[in-house]
């Protein structure tokens, strides 16, 4: 069930009465009444996979109870650790990279020149929507009871519904059981100014998802598979298309969720702050994809020595960081490759100690505009991100390099022709009117709606509801960030 069906539109105004109707009574209810139908929503794409997950609930249950009642003995919690560890990585590593590594292996060996008569198979596996998420959900939870951040809960059923909170279930935020866990402990008032917040973040979700994302695909689908036949000016405006894409896609799902979450009263984290307007790259990855950057910061990059190392470890840490987050997002070269580019962008900024200086301001924090300095920054970072996004988007290396040579070698300007014949100055002003509209909600990404006058939010409203009906185009676009 995806969140801009109409499915989902029934779907989510009938849980919610349901759920503060009949099970407001107790938190254990609600949280029964949860798993049920996050269980439900998650079996509409495959009930076999249901099993993956209730074996990952009971997986991390049991092993951080383990973990916590031998902290007294290092090496029987280090134990039950790497079983986590070795169980939530090896799910990722069959059903995700299993394929990857024999067709890498087998690559290799024939450029080395080596034949082997022994038959090497792949296995055709479907791969399970979300696993990437849940999985990491449940190994941080084990991670924190190993590192004493937490205590593990004795409650089952509350454990359950952390794992499987449908709102988040597929692509995140990536929670921490310091966050949602302890909101699912306690019983759940309702909250009318909850409600609103969260319909208001589910609306410009589906925006962003509807209007911008959906409405860009098709020109980007067409640039990306005929880079040969297009001109450099055409290539450059589909990779740019492309960032709108997928930040659309992806944050306008992050606010459903967070949005859908409100409506049962549960604040999930922030995984998007306007990453468009940051000034370099390593504000950028505070304001991109929050919940697996603050992951990997936290369980990869501070365990490893982070930056209180050697400026030589250091760096080394950065770049292996970048290079598992590429790797996270998909089985192929391309996403590693990605991933590695963006530690080159990042180890300037780090060694000159600029890495933290954006953490807790905006661009133009107390003006309506940006300097000129900042929109500079600005319009710099968002090139760096965008090329390497030209590695994300294709199938391959060559495919990337080809594209990449294509702008370089064949620079030049011609008008491009949408592939259903639409105006494209629609969708340049498009792009205008909404890089303006996030300019001015900038600083608080849970209130997109910020105006004080009634009238005025109703007008946007309107508006907003107007532009989904207009670019609703009855198919069915699943989200980028499912295939991860």
């Amino acid at each position: 069930m995806l969140f801009n069906s109409f499915e989902y539109l029934l779907f989510i105004p009938v849980v919610y009465l349901l759920y503060w109707s009949f099970f407001n009574k107790k938190a254990v209810l609600q949280n029964v009444f949860i798993i049920f139908v996050s269980y439900f929503f998650y079996s509409l794409w495959d009930v076999r996979f249901l099993a993956l997950i209730l074996l990952s609930t009971v997986v991390d249950f049991f092993v951080a109870q383990k973990i916590f009642n031998n902290h007294d003995d290092k090496i029987k919690s280090k134990k039950w650790l790497w079983l986590s560890l070795i169980f939530n990585l090896g799910l990722l590593g069959v059903f995700k990279y299993f394929n990857f590594f024999i067709d890498s292996f087998l690559d290799m060996k024939t450029l080395l020149g080596f034949q082997s008569e022994n038959k090497w198979t792949t296995l055709n596996l479907i791969l399970p929507v979300g696993i990437s998420f849940y999985t990491f959900q449940t190994l941080s939870y084990s991670l924190d009871v190993y590192y004493k951040k937490i205590q593990p809960t004795k409650d089952f059923v509350a454990f359950a519904a952390f794992v499987s909170f449908f709102p988040q279930l597929v692509a995140g935020p990536i929670e921490r059981a310091s966050n949602l866990l302890k909101q699912i402990i306690s019983k759940k008032v309702f909250s009318y100014n909850q409600t609103t917040e969260g319909l208001k973040l589910i609306l410009w979700g589906l925006f962003k998802k509807i209007v911008i994302a959906d409405s860009l695909a098709p020109i980007v689908d067409d640039v990306f598979m005929n880079y040969q036949d297009y001109s450099a000016s055409s290539l450059i405006m589909g990779v740019v298309f492309f960032s709108f894409q997928v930040y659309g896609d992806f944050s306008g799902y992050s606010d459903i969720a967070i949005g859908s979450a409100k409506l049962f009263g549960f604040e999930l984290m922030s995984n998007f702050k306007f990453p468009n307007f940051s000034r370099n790259v390593a504000e950028y990855w505070q304001r991109w994809h929050i919940s697996l950057s603050t992951w990997f910061r936290h369980y990869v990059y501070i365990p490893m020595g982070g930056s209180k190392a050697s400026k030589l470890l250091s760096v080394r840490n950065i770049i292996i960081v970048f290079l598992v987050s590429g790797f996270w997002h998909g089985a192929n070269w391309t996403f590693i490759f990605w991933g590695g580019l963006h530690a080159l962008f990042y180890i300037p900024i780090f060694l000159m100690g600029r890495n933290r200086v954006y953490v807790d301001s905006v661009v133009a924090q107390n003006s309506w505009l940006p300097s000129f300095k900042e929109f500079l920054q600005i319009i710099y970072t968002f090139i760096l991100v965008s090329f390497s996004r030209i590695f994300f988007r294709s199938s391959s290396l060559g495919e990337s390099f080809g594209f990449i040579n294509r702008i370089i070698f064949n620079f030049n300007f011609e008008e491009y022709t949408h592939p259903y014949g639409y105006r494209m100055i629609d969708f340049y002003v498009l792009l205008i009117i909404f890089i303006f509209y996030e300019f001015l909600i900038r600083k608080d990404e849970r209130n997109p709606f910020p105006f004080k006058m009634k009238g005025v939010r109703v007008f946007a409203y309107s508006l907003v509801v107007f532009s989904m009906l207009l670019f609703y185009d009855n198919h069915e676009h699943t989200f980028i960030y499912f295939q991860f």
